[in-house]
């Protein structure tokens, strides 16, 4: 095999080596999460003029509205990302990815939001409900199940073509199905309730481009199985 000199391969193209698949993807997650701001920018506005109130609550669901569809073409562009300095087009993939999702992510993600919205008002006001300190605990624990189940259907819709319903199912069935990727993906959450009581809601969606890139990380093992048995 001829080389150039310095021992480089004389077949080997600009964009193969590492540095360059480094500086592609951080151009990718800095062009995506331009993107999702610009994306779910009215929203994300409203939502920083919103108090703390409790009465809040349902306000903060609506607001937050737009984030599924922005969060799913990011999910798209991430997955569908080129390592060719010379051949990046991240732009073009999140709205090519927002324009073929968004119904599909809404029809998961506003159910989801509308029953956010119920358990953080029923927390917000636990103490004049009444119930048990117990039941508190078991919201909370619902809330979580709940966040790792959105986070498995967003990936599921935004990568394959089913039904909402099918969606609904498959993110449920994984959820028992590959135990490490719902842990993972606890993790994450963690992380990123860290980032927004250390700083603010703003601060998380500056980094949702990042968020969006770990999810389809640990959501590796779904989307393997979903090729395998469910798309052949």
């Amino acid at each position: 095999m001829s080389t150039r000199p310095g021992g480089a391969a004389a077949g080997s193209r600009f964009g193969e080596g590492p540095l360059s698949r480094a500086a592609a993807l951080i151009y990718t997650l800095m062009v995506v999460e331009a993107m999702f701001l610009l994306a779910v920018a009215p929203g994300l506005a409203a939502l920083t003029l919103l108090g703390g109130d409790a009465g809040n609550v349902p306000l903060a669901a609506l607001c937050a509205l737009p984030l599924g569809p922005a969060l799913s073409a990011a999910l798209y562009a991430l997955r569908r990302r080129g390592r060719d300095l010379a051949d990046l087009r991240p732009a073009a993939a999140f709205w090519r990815g927002y324009r073929a999702n968004a119904a599909g992510a809404l029809k998961i993600w506003a159910p989801w939001l509308a029953g956010l919205a119920v358990v953080g008002t029923t927390l917000a006001n636990f103490a004049a409900a009444g119930v048990p300190r117990w039941w508190a605990g078991l919201l909370v624990l619902v809330a979580l199940g709940g966040l790792l189940w959105a986070g498995n259907a967003l990936v599921i819709t935004s990568l394959f073509a089913f039904r909402a319903v099918d969606v609904a199912r498959l993110a449920s069935y994984f959820l028992l199905r590959h135990p490490k990727a719902a842990l993972a993906n606890t993790s994450l959450l963690v992380v990123a309730a860290g980032v927004t009581m250390v700083g603010t809601e703003l601060l998380t969606a500056l980094l949702a481009s990042a968020f969006a890139a770990a999810l389809l990380r640990n959501s590796r093992p779904v989307t393997a199985e979903v090729e395998e048995r469910f798309t052949a």
